[in-house]
């Protein structure tokens, strides 16, 4: 990496890439320590701070992302890695065991988003159009693309959706905003109903029995699976991951060309090429994930791609302008309409097929919190149903790409 030219104290993308992985490694020891630190994490999500930490640097002009090679580096390498190596983590066998109510409320969860997203643009633009502009490269569509990216999938698809529709990264702290404390008051009740689900499950007129057939479940699957990676292992990651990536940019060279170069196309999303990639990196590991590769989410596949999820957390942070988060309150307003559309839809799916209440919380964690916080709000119920969520939230990484996609092209079609 180069030296770049800016008037930060810090300029070497080297020793910013340092600091960023010494911070990410830092909160990650920390979260990791219990007690008190726990608590500080419930009300100060971790990711939060990986995202408002490298801000702060670039705020107050420690570090700066101006002329800096790490996004492109983050984008073209981490972003189809972590695809690949979260989608490699689906067992399709185990995710059908979960019985059909855990499928139906986990894509119950993701209508809800793909739905409420372009509700609530209709339902803002109808007082205040101009929070909801189509105009321009900073349409509000476009940032909240990211939203539905993060709200379907997670951070891997949040990103896609911010490169592939283009909105301008000094913009991106709102929808950052917007996304995480959203997302963490929802967090909040799911937890309160996790440590009491029984009146909320009478209230359903749910079988809770299902709950106790599926830890048993889960301990032999996670069993089963479980073993200490070697040497080899962590060397077939690298091989099936890196040439996956080489296979996306392939691809988005390829069709991404050929696709601009007909009349007509040049302006549209299939001429992208980086949509080949995410698209590519996704199908690669959707397909990967029906072979013996996906054996290697016993080796770390998902804790792997986590890393890079992080490590792009982290340098986007290094992008955003934390001051644009008081420029739009309405987009809070929004946020929360868009949420609610999700919450009401899940509770009345779930009051007529009768499901539990965990099944509407992990299913909806799966979509809106992903695999950092699914499975933490899994074994908020049960420790031996953490994987339910890592299970589900993974098959959201699957779906967020095009869920986003169909969802920012509504709310396009919708945006005043």
């Amino acid at each position: 990496m180069e030296e770049v030219t800016s008037n930060a104290l810090i300029t070497s993308d080297a020793i910013q890439f340092g600091i960023l992985a010494a911070i990410l490694g830092l909160l990650f020891y920390t979260r990791s320590l219990g007690g008190k630190w726990d608590k500080f994490y419930t009300f100060v999500p971790l990711i939060l701070l990986a995202y408002l930490i490298p801000s702060l640097l670039n705020t107050f002009g420690i570090i700066s992302s101006e002329g800096s090679n790490l996004w492109q580096v983050a984008k073209d390498y981490f972003l189809p890695a972590a695809l690949i190596l979260l989608t490699l983590a689906i067992d399709f066998k185990a995710i059908l065991g979960l019985g059909p109510k855990a499928l139906i409320m986990f894509v119950t969860a993701t209508i809800g988003i793909v739905i409420g997203g372009p509700l609530a643009v209709m339902i803002i633009g109808s007082f205040s159009p101009e929070t909801v502009s189509a105009d321009g490269a900073d349409a509000a569509w476009r940032g909240l693309s990211t939203v539905a990216g993060s709200w379907i999938g997670g951070g891997a698809n949040q990103t896609a959706m911010l490169e592939l529709y283009g909105y301008p990264q000094e913009l991106f702290a709102a929808m950052v905003a917007v996304d995480i404390i959203i997302a963490e008051i929802w967090m909040i009740f799911l937890l309160y109903g996790a440590g009491n689900p029984e009146p909320i499950d009478r209230w359903l007129k749910a079988d809770a029995s299902a709950i106790e057939r599926l830890k048993t479940k889960m301990e032999n699957y996670t069993a089963e699976l479980e073993r200490i990676p070697t040497t080899p292992d962590f060397m077939l990651l690298a091989g099936v991951t890196f040439g996956g990536v080489a296979l996306s940019h392939l691809v988005a060279q390829l069709v991404g060309g050929w696709v601009g170069s007909m009349p007509g196309m040049e302006d549209s999303i299939l001429a992208n090429s980086f949509f080949w990639i995410v698209v590519t990196a996704t199908t690669f590991g959707l397909t990967a994930s029906f072979t013996r590769l996906s054996h290697l989410e016993g080796a770390g596949a998902s804790k792997i791609g986590t890393v890079f999820i992080f490590l792009l957390v982290a340098i986007i942070g290094t992008k955003m302008d934390i001051m644009a988060i008081a420029d739009e309150p309405l987009l809070f307003l929004l946020g929360g309409i868009w949420m609610l559309i999700h919450v009401i839809l899940l509770f009345i799916v779930a009051k007529l097929i009768r499901a539990p209440f965990f099944f509407v919380a992990v299913g909806s964690k799966a979509n809106v919190g992903g695999a950092a916080s699914a499975p933490v709000l899994a074994a908020a119920f049960h420790p031996a149903l953490a994987s339910v969520g890592v299970l589900l939230a993974v098959l959201g990484y699957a779906l967020g790409t095009y869920g986003a996609i169909l969802t920012a092209e509504m709310m396009r079609a919708v945006s005043f």
